[in-house]
């Protein structure tokens, strides 16, 4: 396998192998080996502090409350499989890193995290495929404003002549690391974008999701342009989700339909998403973990505001996509995700809920066929659907009560997770969206 990697990077010629992370905060973070120095690298990583994974957004120090500080080694290990050349960044590669303290997988690693939870589905005879479906905005940089690259429509094709160089650019640099690109279509916002991936294996879907990424922001600025995956960044425009899409399979055969009953749901799929809807609340803090994306959770917003599900409902929190021949359905829409949510935590917790309702043979609500916004208040009461966490502080105080993913996580890993998110919380609660997106505008 060494043999291979030198023999690709010496063909590409490249100089440096970056070995990338992604923090609590949703940070994607790297070191970089020069190709003369990797081979003494492979085995044992870099080393990087026990404190990079309490980090908040704001700044470069740790959360007091985090249990992780200036004492303790972790090495960063190169997954060898992740290893692709960029095509945006002629002489430099990656690698995805994986955490390793003391010789084993370090127990507060986001991928390691999500690794626990693909083996505990395989317990249950399950294979998770995944891809996530990232909206989001190009921005001008000829100004210190957050402005708009373009005044565009939803699915204009004006947009697509504006931004047809940078999209069929990033489109290139994905394809080149070996994504498989579906679709492309401008988005609601101006100059938003959405670009989706195929779906894959659950790992990596996560991995690709980083790459997704780095490529977005890298390729947008060779084009002089800005990228910003911030939920929201405009407050009278849409925001950027990151919806997560899931299905299950047994012995390589999908098992979201019921073969037996046309055009509905299997059991295992109806427990496995009545469990995600369960611990939704408490799972926001993961999927939705900034204080920016609670202004984007709202009614009528097509952003999954209500705990329900629905087939082909964009107002539900889980959409059942349908299609117009058999098998179908064939996968859910998980719609309240964000890009500021780390992809292996957002996924690991979305799997480890799912679990939880096929191992207690949890029952799905019946499906909600309209937009809940506009149901009575009684009317929601007797058919079980509320309202969801409408700010980080609550979704972090249900995840605080939630016993299924915190032993998921493991204690030291929601002990930093939750330190973080919190100090982010306690520091900008308050901020208006001005002083928040200057902030994350480039952070995410």
């Amino acid at each position: 396998m060494a043999e291979n990697i030198f023999e690709l990077l010496d063909e590409s010629q490249v100089k440096f192998a970056g070995i990338l992370w992604c923090d609590n905060a949703n940070v994607i973070r790297g070191k970089a080996v020069h190709i003369n120095r990797l081979d003494s690298y492979l085995k044992h990583g870099v080393g990087i502090s026990a404190a990079q994974q309490a980090v908040p957004v704001m700044f470069d120090a740790p959360a007091p409350a985090s249990g992780l500080g200036p004492v303790g080694e972790i090495r960063l290990v190169p997954a060898r499989e992740t290893l692709v050349v960029l095509p945006y960044a002629p002489g430099h590669a990656h690698f995805i890193g994986d955490m390793v303290a003391n010789g084993h997988p370090w127990d507060c690693c986001p991928r390691h995290f999500l690794k626990r939870m693909i083996a505990e589905a395989e317990q249950e005879n399950l294979a998770i495929m995944a891809a996530f479906e990232n909206e989001f905005y190009l921005l001008q940089t000829n100004t210190d404003q957050v402005v708009p690259a373009d005044r565009t429509l939803f699915a204009s094709t004006l947009s697509m002549e504006l931004q047809r160089q940078v999209i069929d650019a990033i489109s290139d640099a994905l394809v080149g690391q070996g994504i498989v690109v579906e679709q492309y279509y401008p988005e609601s916002g101006p100059g938003q974008q959405e670009i989706s991936m195929l779906y894959t294996d659950a790992l990596g879907a996560a991995d690709q999701q980083i790459r997704f990424r780095e490529t977005v922001r890298s390729v947008a600025r060779h084009h002089q342009l800005r990228a910003s995956f911030v939920p929201k960044l405009f407050a009278d425009q849409a925001g950027s989700g990151c919806h997560l899409h899931i299905s299950l399979w047994r012995d390589a055969k999908n098992v979201v339909y019921d073969p037996g009953n046309t055009g509905r749901l299997s059991i295992v799929a109806n427990n496995f998403m009545a469990g995600i809807l369960h611990h939704l609340p408490a799972l926001m803090a993961l999927s939705t973990p900034s204080t920016n994306s609670y202004r984007r959770i709202r009614p009528h917003c097509w952003s999954g505001a209500f705990r329900c599900w629905g087939f082909d409902n964009r107002e539900a929190a889980i959409r059942v996509p349908t299609f117009p021949e058999l098998p179908s359905p064939t996968h859910f829409e998980l719609k309240t995700v964000d890009a500021s949510a780390n992809p292996y935590l957002a996924l690991g917790a979305t799997i480890a809920a799912g679990l939880d309702g096929v191992r207690r043979n949890l029952e799905l609500a019946k499906p909600v066929d309209v937009d809940p916004g506009n149901m009575a208040e009684s009317e929601l009461r007797a058919r079980g659907i509320d309202l969801l966490p409408q700010s980080l502080g609550a979704a972090l105080e249900h995840l605080r009560n939630n016993e299924i993913l915190l032993n998921a996580l493991g204690p030291n890993l929601a002990k930093a997770f939750i330190a973080v998110r919190q100090m982010e919380w306690e520091t900008m609660k308050e901020w208006d969206l001005e002083k928040e997106v200057e902030l994350l505008v480039d952070r995410y």
